[in-house]
């Protein structure tokens, strides 16, 4: 009886032993990515980190099912010329993006189906660009409020379409998507490069929060100075958060394209949701920039690190949560 009760007690402090570790893991991970934060990523943390479960329903969180058209004035934002070749076409949530070159435009996710005429066609023909210039639309993950402008996009324009191939595939299985499904043009892989004049887009893949989901690499100018921006392309945990392994790869993902964003030096970073890069509030900042001001999307190649090292340890922080016991 001794040996057995003796085995029991060494059992339960072996538990409790695991759970304690467990908790000091996720709060070590936990503070890292608020170190890392700062005042710049709160919005990321927030999303990654302490609420990294499912959205409210019909949020526009983007995984799918029944959606109420919110209100206009809720989402509606003006056009706005951010640098000297790309342009915010995003609603006060989504972002989009027209980056311009020498042959043509590209576009950059395509917003809800309710928002993408009025914010896209719309929004570029404020600023004295031709939709009918598009000649690439770049899809960073097949969620409806990044893809649903797309089908609409190739058709009347004739754009060619780039996603990552296991979204395509996901996407292509849908029966009833808001603005329809596009055709499959490009299987966007690992490395590849979009080029369109004398602009060039590296693809990078970094799967995470969809199987295809797809960063980018590519250079703007501010007043004639060329900076290289880091487009995150999937940011939230909700669809994953309660995956291990799939978590583990979004947190591989963030630190392989933190390294390709150092090697390139990008000091500029950008994702598909304004409440991560704060597109909506540092687009409007730059009627008030004064010369000699750093531009309000510079942060710096420190920064961008930050950025990421806080998308890897917030997607490591939640591994740690889900080992708990009853987790």
């Amino acid at each position: 009886m001794k040996i057995r009760l003796g085995m029991m007690l060494a059992t339960a402090l072996c538990m409790a032993g695991a759970a304690y570790a467990a908790e000091d893991a996720v709060e070590t991970h936990l503070r890292n990515a608020k170190d890392a934060a700062g005042t710049e990523f709160t919005g990321t943390l927030v999303r990654t980190c302490i609420a990294p479960g499912p959205l409210v329903p019909n949020s526009g969180g983007g995984g799918g099912g029944a959606r109420t058209v919110p209100d206009r004035s809720t989402w509606y934002a003006e056009p706005a010329k951010v640098f000297d070749n790309l342009y915010f076409l995003g609603t006060k949530i989504h972002s989009s993006w027209a980056l311009t070159t020498s042959q043509g435009i590209i576009i950059i996710d395509t917003l809800y189906d309710y928002a993408n005429e009025e914010e896209i066609v719309g929004g570029m023909k404020k600023l004295g660009l031709n939709p009918a210039d598009i000649k690439y639309v770049l899809i960073s993950h097949g969620h409806g409020d990044h893809d649903e402008g797309a089908k609409m996009l190739q058709e009347r324009y004739g754009a060619k379409v780039v996603m990552g191939a296991p979204d395509w595939d996901a996407v292509l299985k849908m029966t009833n998507k808001p603005g329809g499904i596009p055709k499959r043009d490009i299987d966007g892989t690992d490395g590849q490069k979009i080029t369109l004049g004398d602009t060039t887009v590296t693809l990078v893949s970094t799967p995470g929060h969809t199987p295809g989901t797809l960063s980018y690499l590519f250079n703007v100018k501010d007043n004639g100075k060329p900076m290289t921006v880091a487009y995150s392309g999937g940011t939230a945990l909700q669809v994953i958060y309660r995956d291990i392994a799939k978590l583990g790869g979004y947190s591989d993902s963030q630190l392989k394209f933190a390294k390709l964003a150092a090697a390139q030096n990008a000091t500029i970073i950008m994702s598909n949701h304004t409440e991560f890069d704060s597109a909506y509030l540092r687009s409007r900042l730059l009627a008030v920039r004064k010369p000699g001001e750093a531009h309000p999307y510079e942060v710096g190649a420190d920064g961008v690190k930050r950025y990421f090292t806080v998308m890897s340890e917030c997607a490591q922080a939640q591994a740690e949560r889900m080992r708990r016991p009853n987790s």
